[in-house]
């Protein structure tokens, strides 16, 4: 099969019909062997009896029910799982995202070798409430994942080779970051391709706010903590406790050599518990203390774990 289309979805039911005709119009056009996977996450209109239409009438189009609202990275997870095809698409179901775009993020793919093709949505016919803050999340997505040629990071309309989506992870709402899972597990080819973005034909969008720019911010810095130190931990808690345990035992030991340097020469003093650095050396020392006890326990859990040499291995030579 050439093509699995993954489409996740909550409260479209408007536009789903008009998207499986799209889609399929370019997909005979273009003489391609297709699936098509609608993941419906916890709808609360129609859009289940519609798939389910669909699907009766289709062969080639499958449906994913979720029982209630995941979330768009539970969705892909799910929908990744079962696709078939050489090249898996992404795309959001509300028409923004133009299956016009398909034959070419293919060709990317197959023909340019690329293991995961990234659409950039150049005219963007959002609000500027939702495109002045991506913008700058994408900045900040380019240079905490290394990856500098992406401007667009969050962008629906995806093509991956099958390697990709089948040795990456997409949980919690990493679906935003799914270029730097991809180079974690070392499919670092990572292309993007201009496309056409539509304005919304119905409904409204279902991801603006306030929380969804903060929430992407912490799931980056998690990410990229995960990637740097999720398997040595010891080297980033274990150092800063290490640092802080020093400077509180300098700072004690001078604070204990002062006081005994000027009981030697009968110089009168307060007590050592008197300066507040000797309690603000202290609270240094314990806390260096409890970082490097956090790093040894999460090397030891790091160790332990059941996927600790879970490694992407593309080849092998006589082994079997």
């Amino acid at each position: 099969m050439d093509i699995s289309v993954v489409v996740p979805l909550y409260n479209e039911d408007e536009s789903i019909p008009e998207l499986y005709k799209w889609i399929d119009r370019v997909m005979n056009d273009n003489k391609f062997t297709f699936e098509l996977i609608f993941v419906n996450d916890g709808s609360t209109d129609q859009s289940w009896e519609i798939i389910s239409k669909l699907s009766q009438e289709h062969d080639n189009v499958k449906g994913i029910k979720f029982r209630r609202n995941y979330g768009k990275s539970p969705a892909l997870f799910c929908g990744f799982k079962e696709a078939q095809g050489d090249v898996v698409i992404t795309m959001d179901a509300d028409l923004q995202d133009s299956p016009d775009e398909i034959p070419g993020l293919y060709n990317m793919i197959v023909k340019e070798g690329y293991d995961l093709v990234s659409g950039y949505k150049q005219k963007r016919y959002d609000p500027i409430s939702k495109t002045i803050p991506t913008k700058l999340f994408n900045a900040t997505a380019r240079k905490v994942s290394g990856i500098k040629n992406l401007h667009d990071f969050n962008c629906g309309l995806k093509a991956y080779r099958r390697d990709v989506v089948k040795n990456i992870e997409v949980y919690g709402e990493m679906h935003r970051f799914i270029p730097y899972l991809a180079k974690n597990a070392g499919f670092d080819k990572i292309g993007e391709k201009v496309v056409h973005h539509q304005a919304r034909k119905y409904g409204k969008s279902k991801f603006m706010g306030l929380n969804r720019f903060v929430n992407g911010y912490l799931d980056l810095l998690t990410l990229w903590f995960l990637s740097t130190f999720g398997r040595k931990p010891m080297h980033v808690f274990g150092f800063l406790g290490t640092i802080m345990f020093f400077i509180g035992f300098i700072a004690a030991f001078i604070i204990g050599a002062d006081k005994l340097w000027a009981v030697a020469h009968g110089i009168p003093q307060r007590l050592v518990t008197d300066s507040p650095y000797f309690y603000i050396s202290l609270t240094m020392m314990m806390i260096g203390t409890q970082l490097f006890l956090a790093g040894f326990l999460g090397d030891l859990i790091s160790r332990n774990s059941a996927g600790r040499n879970d490694y992407q291995i593309e080849e092998t030579r006589n082994i079997k």
